[in-house]
């Protein structure tokens, strides 16, 4: 039961956007930035970021939806998600995206955590800064998104159908096009 009244039939941070759409506008820009975005990592990359964050913050609803889009991304492959969730140095992810992994969990920790021996590290495996950059603001974004989500309590269902088919919409339209079917307009817009 969400802490506010929440619009109802809106899990999750969709919910919380739809309530203050002033908000959900550069919230939702700055997923479409880190997430769906150009950028040298790919999608379904990124998407493993934000749900490695968000399985560490223990936010249901984010680790789940972002990991059914990062599935989506990744030719539907629900179980690499769940490895990575588990455990990624063993899962089959390039080691690159193993260092990102790390820095991030050291992120999600708190950024002081984050040594430059980890930085050299995912250099040497090819990690750009950019990359190293992007990787840093997604995991501090996503400790945000996560305590948005859970501290006002939103409804998390345990459906995995319904993130299934909202992350391939997702992977699909990104972060803007897809708040258009529960944000007003002018918060949806660019």
């Amino acid at each position: 039961m969400p802490h506010i009244a929440l619009p109802e039939g809106l899990p999750g941070i969709r919910g919380a956007l739809a309530f203050r759409p002033a908000t959900a506008k550069p919230l939702n820009e700055l997923a479409e930035v880190l997430l769906f975005g150009p950028n040298s990592l790919a999608p379904g990359e990124r998407e493993l970021i934000a749900t490695y964050v968000s399985h560490l913050n223990d936010c249901h609803f984010c680790q789940s939806i972002h990991g059914a889009v990062a599935a989506a991304h990744l030719d539907g492959d629900e179980d690499l998600v769940k490895r990575v969730k588990a455990d990624f140095q063993h899962a089959a992810i390039s080691q690159k995206l193993k260092a990102l992994l790390l820095i991030a969990s050291k992120v999600q920790r708190g950024g002081k955590h984050v040594t430059r021996a980890d930085v050299e590290h995912a250099r040497t495996l090819g990690a750009t800064d950019t990359e190293i950059h992007d990787t840093v603001l997604i995991a501090a974004a996503f400790c945000m998104y996560n305590r948005y989500v859970d501290g006002l309590g939103t409804t998390q269902p345990l459906d995995e159908a319904m993130y299934r088919e909202r992350g391939k919409m997702v992977a699909q339209k990104g972060y803007v096009e897809g708040s258009k079917d529960y944000l007003p307009a002018e918060a949806a817009a660019h």
